[in-house]
């Protein structure tokens, strides 16, 4: 999956929601918070048990950000979704699948698993295995297929894929759930009639199909929403998605002959809003079983919000149990924003990046202020709803979900910290980037009672760079900056509350990924550059780390003029710790090899004994023959026994894992 942007969620026992939040657009007035060590505030979450009171204040908050042509994320040209009341033609498709049973009667095989951050819990991607079967999603359908005898023994159309939207699977025993994307870039209808039931741009929607693979796949239930996915994760059977919604408003289309100006178009959609019912914001579900469908909507007694907001998005968290069906999903809501989820076996935190802290007065008016990441954490032990714990907040913003750990029942969060400058006069909700350089820091927090403390902190990394890669090993933190040269910091934090630097490495060039390789190495993957900062192409490195004060690299493989998916999405990276095997995909450019000067490939390395060893390619019959270049980009690898599997759009291929002479391909339907 690229880089996913994630969620905010919340829960407490029963009716009573309480949290904390901020808001993606312009979070929750910082400066009528009680501030928090740091000079950082944090606003409670109330309940809104005041319905009234929560409609006047969504009404509020979103006729602050209408503009002549309604709301930037609108619904004005919304129609019933796929799977919801409005579209019957959905019924038909539940119970469309082509296949065979008995798909799953081969022994289990030692197989590998989707590359994850911890250990325990799962994460969506585009293909899954259970080391009998592979499951995947291309050309628009669920593909199952049988590793023994390597042949596709079941699809499900996927009528919400269109191609060009990448979509997730999450499995468990005989159950995968497809997590459907609808709100994405649409393709250009071939047909007056094509993707007549698919929603248009503006219409955020997702859909959650549950699919029983025991035989030939079948839809047990299914769930459609007009909030956009976001993220999810899974311990056990229990999955917990979370998906954001805009408000359903009809705003009125300007006519041609329309002699209004910007102004007064924007105050006639601002008493459109002020006019709204709550219904217009709150999230609504259509759960489809037995050929019957039915809407449920979040009650406003489980939609939170903090004292003061002025976003006007909620994002919901629903629980899944791929055991079960749809139909107990028990959604909450909260208005607020969020873009990075890590998740442990016992909790999870979802962070919000977007709000402003003032800095002390003493500083420089150039940089008066400071971005700020929000965040919460959630107690997830068993399977239902998670439990809202605590909240903090630290001073920057985050690259991904690898820039959070928790180790000894503290939160680990690394940083870059942008100053931003006082806003401008003509523009006081538009802050911009101040003269001062940006610095990256790792952060402690502590929870004490609801509150999220820091208690030390590593800062000055990389200053006038940012953060390009982040791992938590334990009691060791890994940090890469980049702006022309690659720092690799070592940081011991064994005494959460006395973080120090450790070590330092410096090479050309920056690794965009890291991953631990055992014996005190660890793996980068990344792209080479020049002394200058000019980004030269794919390079694999491997970095001895026994001592932290002395970082060295050990070994490095570079593939020129290209790129690696493993930079922007680690689910692409495949390394088998017991034999060394090192897989990634890259994209070669200005190769004379393939027609058009674009190479597809999966490289294969051998990291092990200290070294790094290229064992070859592997290539799928698309170059060959010519296909369209996405359909024949290898995304995925996997192995299953001894068996080197790789995926593309247009199918599987089966390839030795020592000689990678090919075995066999199989081609999607």
């Amino acid at each position: 999956m690229a880089a996913r942007a994630v969620i905010s969620i919340l829960v407490v026992a029963g009716l009573a929601v309480a949290g904390c939040s901020g808001d993606e657009a312009a979070p929750a007035s910082p400066r009528t918070g009680q501030p928090q060590p740091g000079g950082l505030a944090v606003a409670r979450l109330v309940s809104s048990s005041d319905c009234p009171a929560l409609l006047n204040g969504l009404r509020k908050a979103t006729a602050a950000q209408v503009g002549p042509f309604g709301l930037a994320e609108s619904s004005e040209l919304r129609r019933p979704l796929p799977g919801s009341a409005g579209d019957a033609g959905d019924g038909a498709e539940l119970g469309r699948a082509q296949g065979a049973p008995g798909a799953g009667s081969a022994p289990e095989t030692d197989h590998s698993a989707t590359n994850v951050q911890e250990a325990g819990v799962d994460e969506p991607d585009l293909v899954k295995t259970d080391g009998r079967r592979i499951i995947a999603i291309a050309r628009g359908r669920l593909q199952v297929v049988d590793a023994a005898s390597r042949r596709v023994t079941g699809t499900l159309a996927l009528p919400g894929t269109l191609g060009v939207i990448e979509d997730d699977l999450l499995l468990s025993g005989d159950r995968v759930l497809v997590i459907e994307r609808l709100d994405r870039a649409m393709p250009i209808p071939l047909r007056e009639d094509e993707f007549a039931d698919i929603p248009p741009r503006s219409a955020a929607g997702s859909r959650l199909t549950l699919v029983d693979i025991s035989g030939a796949p079948r839809v047990v239930s299914r769930l459609t929403t007009d909030g956009g996915y976001v993220d999810a994760r899974q311990v056990g059977s229990v999955a917990r998605l979370v998906v954001r919604s805009m408000p359903r408003i009809d705003f009125p289309l300007p006519r041609p002959d329309e002699a209004n100006s910007p102004a007064d178009r924007t105050r006639a959609n601002q008493e459109v809003v002020r006019k709204a019912p709550l219904s217009s914001w709150q999230p609504s579900f259509q759960i489809t079983r037995d050929g019957r469908t039915q809407t449920q909507r979040v009650p406003c007694e489980r939609i939170s919000h903090p004292p003061t907001y002025t976003g006007t998005s909620l994002l919901s968290v629903l629980t899944v149990d791929l055991g079960g069906d749809l139909g107990a999903t028990d959604p909450v809501s909260v208005v607020a924003g969020g873009q990075n989820v890590y998740a442990s076996a016992s909790s999870l935190y979802v962070t919000n990046t977007g709000g402003i802290t003032p800095a002390p007065p003493n500083q420089p008016r150039r940089a008066q202020e400071t971005q700020r990441t929000d965040i919460y954490k959630f107690d997830i032990r068993g399977g239902g709803r998670p439990r809202y714990v605590a909240t903090g907040a630290v001073p920057g913003g985050l690259l991904n979900q690898y820039s959070l750990s928790e180790f000894g029942g503290n939160l680990r969060v690394a940083t870059t910290i942008n100053p931003v400058a006082p806003p401008r006069p003509d523009s006081p909700t538009a802050p911009t980037m101040s003269p001062a350089e940006p610095r990256s820091a790792v952060h402690i927090l502590a929870q004490r009672g609801e509150r999220l403390d820091p208690i030390g902190r590593v800062d000055g990394l990389g200053t006038g760079e940012r953060i390009f890669a982040v791992r938590f090993l334990g009691p060791t933190g890994y940090v890469v900056t980049f702006r022309q040269v690659d720092p690799l910091y070592v940081l011991d934090l064994r005494d959460p509350r006395r973080p120090r630097q450790a070590g330092e490495l410096k090479i050309n060039g920056y690794s965009a990924y890291l991953h631990p390789a055992g014996n005190g190495t660890l793996i980068g993957v990344g792209q080479d550059a020049t002394s200058q900062g000019r980004t030269t192409g794919t390079q694999v490195s491997l970095f001895d780390v026994r001592d932290p004060a002395r970082p060295r690299r050990l070994a490095a493989h570079k593939v020129e003029s290209s790129t690696s998916e493993v930079e922007f999405d680690p689910h692409a990276f495949l390394y088998r710790p017991d034999s060394g095997l090192t897989v990634l995909p890259v994209q070669r450019f200005a190769s004379t090899d393939v027609a058009g000067g674009l190479a597809e490939q999966a490289l294969v390395l051998s990291v092990r004994d200290r070294q790094v060893r290229r064992l070859g390619t592997v290539r799928q019959p698309g170059q060959e023959e010519n296909r369209p270049p996405h359909d024949a980009t290898i995304r995925r690898s996997l192995t299953i026994g001894t068996t080197l599997w790789t995926m593309s759009e247009a199918g599987l291929q089966a390839n030795d894992a020592t000689t990678l002479a090919r075995q066999a391909w199989v081609p999607f339907t």
